[in-house]
């Protein structure tokens, strides 16, 4: 692989430029020096294009778009997830030319730190961390309700299952991960282009009713929806917005990807191929979906807004039932199913590795950094699993299933926050490589459309943020409880920062002390990979995978 200078050499912290690196190779090498940890890399580069691809895709794409859709119409929902998607767009392609560049353990609370302020970096830790340590019980508990479609077994059992195999899978070799996350993101794909030409027979006419849809929803009852008995304009607004709350909370999970920039053997070609594949993952998935779903179900069916949560809700298997079609929707809701234990999968990798981010920052005790002999923190792993079983509240009634909607509202919101924040770390880099006169074209990739994608990412992943609990300010919808639900993420993402300044007297990292060398790629820690672009099949399997 040919050298590129600033993504392998190591540079004192006080140099400002090039010709000043006299520093020894082996000084970064060194744990917890530029969020170095001790895993390994061992994640191929199919395995990380296929986590960008697939990763975090769980119930909310089968299944929770149908809510979204019967309060916003087909318009509403499209417009949704084409406008959110592009605020994701803008997201993952400045935190992978981040992660391209410093491919540190868990990434994400290491760059707020550097970036902008330690206190940022712990805070932004513990919320990205419980985000996705919460949505582990989320998903074992979607599991088990989309489980209760065949059975009457207690839900418990399925959510113990669920739980145990998560963490076997998580305790074992990071590449033995990534391959059941292809294995996961397979079946998701297989099942989203079954349900495509299923959706394309049914519209057409092809079904055993032989009933041509077309476009019929989109004229009766319209494209879009009135909001809950808002009429006009203003109940076509807020159907809109509150389905672009609902697409934003289906991205979460999308920008994981990067995280395996430290484990993965070649993030230099690995990470900016997932970014651009992001592009695929938002037209594919979500854009195609929403168009997919405003063709062939009327939004005014009840079943929509049943909360079955399990296939019955889906959008999909309703247009499936509806046609006359008996086979699928077993076969649907059996894809859900991996679906969902995939995603509690990846969350419990991802929880796990901001829990290993802590201790390269010396934010928590070096213990919780400890790794086996194949790489794999599993004190960190187990410490993150311990948030799974926290599903059983949603078996509970009363006090524990309102605790339980609580912590997910608080992790959806948690994930947006991140998004803001990482965009932001973006933004603190690119001013401290114009200050330390640094070119972008010395870099290893990339982002196009910058610092500008960077500014849409942040100020739009902040508008959702700040809009998410808009049905409580609805004249006669005013509810405490949802109020604090909606919007207690921010003030619990502001008090650590707060506190953590207090106790170790923090600065704001100034642009031109920012240290842009430490953490980057040393020679010899990314293998001679075999080019396969040496044939027309070669070339289609590197632009496949």
């Amino acid at each position: 692989m040919e050298k590129s200078t600033l993504a392998t050499d190591t540079i004192r912290p006080d140099a400002t430029k090039l010709d000043d690196y006299d520093a020894d190779p082996k000084e970064e090498l060194q744990l917890n020096v530029g969020g170095r940890g001790a895993t390994q890399r061992r994640l191929r580069n199919y395995q990380v294009t296929m986590i960008g691809f697939c990763s975090g895709i769980g119930t909310g794409l089968f299944v929770g778009t149908g809510s979204a859709y019967a309060k916003a119409g087909p318009a509403g929902l499209l417009l949704a997830y084409i406008i959110v998607g592009m605020v994701l767009w803008c997201v993952m392609q400045s935190i992978a030319e981040l992660a391209t560049l410093f491919p540190t353990a868990g990434s994400f609370p290491h760059w707020a730190t550097r970036f902008v302020d330690p206190a940022v970096g712990f805070s932004l830790a513990i919320s990205y961390g419980y985000c996705y340590t919460i949505a582990i019980a989320s998903e074992t508990s979607a599991a088990a309700i989309i489980v209760s479609y065949w059975t009457d077994m207690t839900p418990a059992v399925v959510i113990t299952v669920g739980l145990i195999l998560i963490l076997i899978i998580n305790l074992m070799s990071v590449r033995f991960y990534g391959e059941t996350e292809v294995i996961g993101g397979a079946v998701k794909v297989l099942c989203f282009l079954g349900l495509v030409v299923t959706s394309i027979v049914i519209t057409s006419g092809g079904g055993p009713n032989h009933e041509t849809i077309g476009f019929r929803y989109w004229h009766n009852p319209g494209p879009w929806t009135n909001y809950n008995g808002v009429t006009g304009p203003t109940g076509h607004f807020l159907g809109f917005l509150s389905s672009f709350v609902n697409a934003s909370f289906s991205f979460i999970g999308v920008e994981t990807v990067v995280i395996t920039a430290a484990e993965s053997v070649d993030p230099h070609r690995a990470i900016p191929k997932a970014a651009r594949r992001v592009t695929y993952r938002i037209g594919f998935f979500y854009v195609l979906g929403a168009l997919l779903i405003g063709i062939i179900v009327d939004p005014r069916d009840p079943s929509l807004t049943s909360g079955s949560g399990n296939a019955n809700s889906s959008p999909f298997v309703i247009a499936i039932k509806e046609a006359g079609i008996n086979v699928l929707p077993s076969i649907v809701n059996a894809c859900i199913l991996i679906a969902a234990w995939s995603a509690g999968n990846s969350y419990c990798w991802v929880g796990s590795r901001m829990i290993v981010a802590m201790t390269t920052d010396h934010q928590l005790p070096q213990i919780f950094g400890r790794v086996n002999r194949y790489g794999v923190p599993y004190i960190a792993v187990v410490a993150a699993w311990l948030f799974g079983p926290l599903a059983y509240l949603s078996l509970g009634s009363g006090g524990a299933a309102q605790a339980f909607t609580w912590l997910l509202n608080l992790s959806t919101v948690a994930g947006l926050i991140a998004w803001a924040t990482l965009s932001f770390c973006y933004i603190r880099f690119h001013a401290a490589m114009k200050a330390q006169g640094v070119s972008r074209d010395s870099l290893p990739w990339k982002g196009p459309f910058q610092p500008y994608a960077a500014w849409v990412g942040f100020i739009g992943a902040t508008i959702i943020t700040l809009v998410a609990g808009f049905p409580v300010f609805l004249k006669g919808n005013w509810n405490t409880s949802n109020f604090i639900a909606s919007y207690i993420g921010i003030p619990l993402f502001i008090v650590p920062i707060i506190g953590w300044k207090l106790w170790f007297r923090t600065k704001f990292q100034r642009s031109a002390t920012i240290d842009l060398w430490s953490g980057r790629l040393q020679d010899g820690e990314i293998m001679p990979q075999k080019n396969p672009r040496n044939t027309l099949w070669g070339r289609f399997i590197d632009w496949l995978v």
